[in-house]
């Protein structure tokens, strides 16, 4: 009988032993600094799912204060790093929900702006053999939105100019998109179409250099409609604008283009 106890006791230690290793948190008792420290350490060394997981048990233990909301910064940075845009953008926009006066906020919106900058860019090759009127352009909206809020409301930060060449770029990259439709609805005979976006890009992007041949597309999209007073005018415009136009002495014409070189 004495034999069954002891086995009993014995399968009970056992079994109490695994639950304090399941349960065991080598975290326990460490202070915000030190938890603050190993998560920087593990964000410096490329651990981002370790650096994570300190950066939120910080928040948790020690919800207030500057080490919580620089810890709140980190994560951003650290899902941006480990190539989670969407946990990166929920942390950023957490982040300027919580703290809408805080001292380093520019940095929390280039840094929204540079997530969806980078993720539009990363995104390239799986683009490859679509078409790109079919791509939805939201990250560079997206990024280019940030970059603006940044710009206007900080003007002299130390993430303004980077910014404001990234939003050229983007502005270029907006415009080329939608001279691509435009290009896509010629090729397929939606002339309404084509003509619409072409006026868009005349419309919204005149700072790249798109216009010229958007008014060109205008001019025989509505020729090949039958309106001759909108083709005029077009032309007219393109005449005034651009006196030494290819296309004032030859139509324009569907040209295969990859679509990459619209990035370049």
């Amino acid at each position: 009988m004495k034999r069954y106890v002891v086995a009993a006791m014995l399968v009970m230690v056992g079994l109490a032993g695994c639950a304090t290793t399941e349960t065991y948190d080598e975290t326990r008792g460490w202070t915000v600094e030190k938890l603050y420290s190993e998560a920087h350490d593990e964000l410096n060394s490329g651990n981002y799912t370790r650096a994570v997981k300190l950066y939120e048990t910080l928040e948790a233990r020690f919800p207030y204060g500057r080490y919580a909301q620089q810890a709140q910064m980190d994560l951003a940075y650290t899902h941006y790093k480990d190539g989670e845009p969407e946990l990166a953008i929920a942390s950023a926009d957490r982040f300027i929900k919580l703290h809408p006066t805080h001292p380093n906020i520019d940095y929390i919106y280039y840094l929204k702006g540079l997530v969806y900058y980078n993720d539009d860019s990363g995104l390239l090759a799986k683009w490859a053999g679509q078409d790109m009127s079919e791509r939805d352009p939201r990250a560079a909206r997206e990024a280019f939105s940030a970059f603006r809020e940044l710009t206007t409301r900080f003007p002299n930060s130390t993430y303004a100019p980077d910014a404001k060449a990234k939003m050229i770029r983007l502005v270029d990259a907006l415009g080329g998109n939608e001279m691509h439709v435009a290009r896509y609805y010629m090729k397929r005979g939606a002339y309404l179409a084509a003509a619409n976006r072409a006026q868009g890009v005349v419309k919204d992007y005149s700072n790249t250099k798109y216009p010229e041949e958007a008014l060109a597309i205008m001019v025989s999209a509505y020729d090949k409609l039958q309106l001759p007073k909108l083709r005029d005018d077009a032309r007219r415009v393109l005449a005034l604008n651009y006196p030494q136009s290819q296309y004032l002495s030859k139509s324009w014409t569907v040209e295969e283009m990859p679509w990459w070189k619209l990035w370049k």
